[in-house]
């Protein structure tokens, strides 16, 4: 089977497996663009991408532009003269001259069964909506936003305690698996795109810091999603008292709700909230500053009391 010259684009963990199942494979990886080394931390030190440490790893070419826009990055792509673009979470918008520099064209893996949340975040949003499954498509990538051609797809289940952490394992997983066989289907001929269909569209919008907040006058399930959809991360936060707190873990509680927010019992596996809506009992937690641990070890190292309200 012919070997394609293939440049790879992504950025966070997500993009990893993908990357290392092409080098694995023993594909041709001849380059790999990853977004510039951020700052981060207490220290405010520079830290390489996920990516770019594996590429880093394989000894393949790494290339950071500010924007994939800019004339001097397209010349770098068209140097590497690759067949197939790869891209898994890269974190820019390719231009149309950028599209049309591999003869193969350039595919995106996307976490998401589309055309259902196309956009930035298909992970979280999927959970805090309540679905009941998610999974990867490989498309075809266009001018639009995650609009272009299917090419393969898988799905999983979102199960009932899942997080957005668990689900993004899973998914990772898969379209890296996905990836290779999408990749030989291709090169033998076998891989038909299918259109999008225009029914059941919806967008992904990024996640902000209110997504992180939680309103207590939302039924206890719609909180709890938000919980499970943003752990590890950003995380969902209230206030108690002049400290912001972050929530991880709970579950569905059988006491009576009173007010939004207030704490109306205290268990052995953590304080039980009042919602709009049923109860929630939080296990496990976050102080500012501080590593997550078990909600009854917080409970034993800060007061709280019954009454106590979150906001």
């Amino acid at each position: 089977m012919k070997s394609w010259r293939i440049v790879y684009m992504g950025t966070p963990d997500f993009a990893v497996l993908p990357l290392k199942a092409l080098i694995n494979g023993g594909e041709n990886v001849v380059g790999v663009f990853t977004q510039p080394d951020k700052k981060t931390g207490r220290g405010m030190k520079f830290q390489a991408t996920p990516v770019k440490v594996a590429a880093q790893e394989a000894d393949i070419q790494v290339f950071q532009p500010l924007k994939m826009r800019d004339p001097e990055a397209v010349e770098q792509l068209k140097a590497l003269k690759p067949d197939l673009v790869v891209v898994t979470a890269y974190g820019q918008i390719l231009s149309e001259e950028v599209l049309a520099v591999p003869p193969q064209g350039c595919i995106n893996i996307h976490a998401s069964v589309l055309p259902r949340w196309r956009g930035a975040a298909p992970l979280q949003r999927a959970i805090l909506a309540g679905d009941k499954e998610s999974g990867i498509s490989i498309m075809e990538m266009e001018k639009g936003l995650d609009t272009g051609p299917v090419l393969n797809m898988s799905r999983t289940p979102i199960t009932q305690n899942m997080t957005g952490g668990e689900l993004h394992d899973v998914l990772a997983q898969d379209g890296a698996a996905l990836l290779m066989e999408t990749l030989k289907k291709m090169k033998d001929g076998t891989c038909i795109a299918k259109v999008q269909p225009e029914e059941g569209v919806t967008y992904a919008k990024k996640l902000t810091k209110e997504d992180e907040k939680i309103d207590w006058s939302k039924t206890a399930i719609e909180i709890k999603r938000q919980i499970l959809a943003l752990n590890p991360w950003p995380s969902a936060s209230a206030q108690l008292g002049k400290k912001r707190i972050k929530f991880f873990c709970c579950e569905l509680g059988e006491g009576k709700a009173k007010q939004a927010g207030e704490i109306i019992n205290l268990h052995e596996n953590g304080p039980e909230v009042s919602c709009g809506k049923g109860t929630l009992i939080l296990t496990e937690v976050q102080n500012p500053g501080k590593k997550r641990m078990p909600a009854a070890d917080w409970l034993r190292g800060r007061p709280v009391a019954v009454g106590d309200i979150l906001e």
